[in-house]
C-alpha cells in the first residue's frame, strides 16, 4: 500500500527554512518535537517534513523521495537548465518570501554596460545553466566561468570580465566596485512538485495545505480598513481605497450625514493613502492586519 502521508522537503537552515516553517505554522500545521534533525512529523495533518540542503530539494522531489518541496526559483530553474532530470518539476504555489534577483553586473567604470557588450567576454557565476541559457537566447557568445562562492571578486581578481549573481540590496556589488546592468531572473520561494506520478490520496492533503497557505499569503498582502466618511463625499473616498471593489457602507447612529466604511484592501496601504483619505474628509481611519483569509 503506498504511503498516504505527504512528504515535504524544506531547507534545513537559512532564510528559506525560516520562511517555510513560519508559513507552515501560520497555516496551522503543528509539528511534534523529535530528536531526528532531518525529519519532523506533523501532529494534525498526515504530513512529514524532510529537512535537507536547498540544492538537494529538486533531486528529492524529482526522484520521488518527497512529494513536494519548498525551494528558491533560482535553484529550481538552474537545475532544470543543467539537466533534463528536472523537466518534470513544476511550481505548485509561489510563496512570496525570500525574494532576490539574478543579475548581470560588471565593473562600475568599465566598458561592459549591456548584454551585447558581453560578446567575447568571460562571466563568473554560480548559475552557469541559467546564465548560458539567457545568453544563448540572445545570441551572445561568452565564456562561462563557474564559481561556488565569492563571485563578486572575480573581475577585481581578473578571473572574469563580468559576473552573474544573486542580488538583494546591491551592497555587496557596490562594495566590490560593480554595478548591475541586467536582470536575468526574478526569484522567490516556491512550492514545487512533479507534474506526473502523483498519488491521489497525498494530493488531497497537498490541496488542503496549499489552500491554507494561499490564505496566509493573501492575508499578509491585505489589510482591513475602517473609517468614517461624509455621505456627500462617499464616492470620492471609496475611489481612494486601494484594491477594494465593494466596501461595506453602514449608517452611523444619530448621524445622517456620516457613514462607516469597511473594506478589505488587496494592495498596500501607504501613509500617502491615509493622507489623501483624510484630505477627502475621512476621519477615524484604522488600518488592521488580517490574520487568516479564505475565499
Amino acid at each position: 500500500m503506498p504511503d498516504q502521508r505527504l512528504k515535504l522537503a524544506v531547507q534545513s537552515k537559512g532564510r528559506l527554512s525560516e520562511g517555510g516553517m513560519e508559513l507552515l505554522s501560520k497555516a496551522g500545521v503543528r509539528f511534534a518535537y523529535g530528536r531526528d534533525q532531518l525529519h519532523r512529523r506533523a501532529e494534525n495533518l498526515p504530513l512529514d517534513l524532510l529537512l535537507v540542503r536547498d540544492d538537494d530539494i529538486p533531486s528529492f522531489v524529482a526522484g520521488g523521495a518527497c512529494d513536494y518541496g519548498i525551494v528558491g526559483e533560482n535553484v529550481l530553474y538552474e537545475m532544470q537548465a543543467r539537466s533534463p532530470r528536472y523537466a518534470d518539476l513544476e511550481v505548485a504555489l509561489p510563496l512570496g518570501f525570500s525574494r532576490c534577483n539574478l543579475k548581470l553586473a560588471s565593473p562600475r567604470d568599465g566598458t561592459i554596460n549591456s548584454v551585447e557588450d558581453l560578446a567575447g567576454k568571460s562571466i563568473a557565476t554560480s548559475y552557469p545553466g541559467l546564465t548560458r541559457r539567457y545568453l544563448e537566447a540572445r545570441g551572445i557568445d561568452a565564456e562561462i566561468v563557474e564559481m561556488r562562492g565569492s563571485v563578486e571578486v572575480a573581475p577585481r581578481m581578473r578571473i572574469a570580465d563580468a559576473i552573474c549573481d544573486l542580488v538583494s540590496s546591491g551592497a555587496t556589488l557596490e562594495a566590490n566596485g560593480l554595478a548591475a546592468f541586467q536582470t536575468v531572473l526574478e526569484s522567490e520561494a516556491v512550492m514545487v512538485r512533479r507534474k506526473s506520478a502523483r498519488q491521489p490520496v497525498v494530493e488531497t492533503v497537498a490541496d488542503k495545505l496549499i489552500e491554507r497557505m494561499e490564505g496566509v499569503i493573501a492575508s499578509a498582502q491585505t489589510k482591513y480598513i475602517l473609517l468614517n466618511a461624509p455621505r456627500d463625499r462617499l464616492n470620492e473616498i471609496k475611489a481612494l481605497i486601494p484594491g477594494s471593489d465593494a466596501p461595506t457602507v453602514a449608517q452611523i447612529a444619530d448621524r445622517a450625514d456620516v457613514v462607516a466604511v469597511h473594506a478589505v484592501c488587496r494592495e498596500r496601504v501607504f501613509w500617502e493613502t491615509l493622507e489623501r483619505l483624510r484630505a477627502a474628509g475621512a476621519r477615524a481611519i484604522l488600518v488592521l492586519p488580517i490574520e487568516k483569509m479564505m475565499a
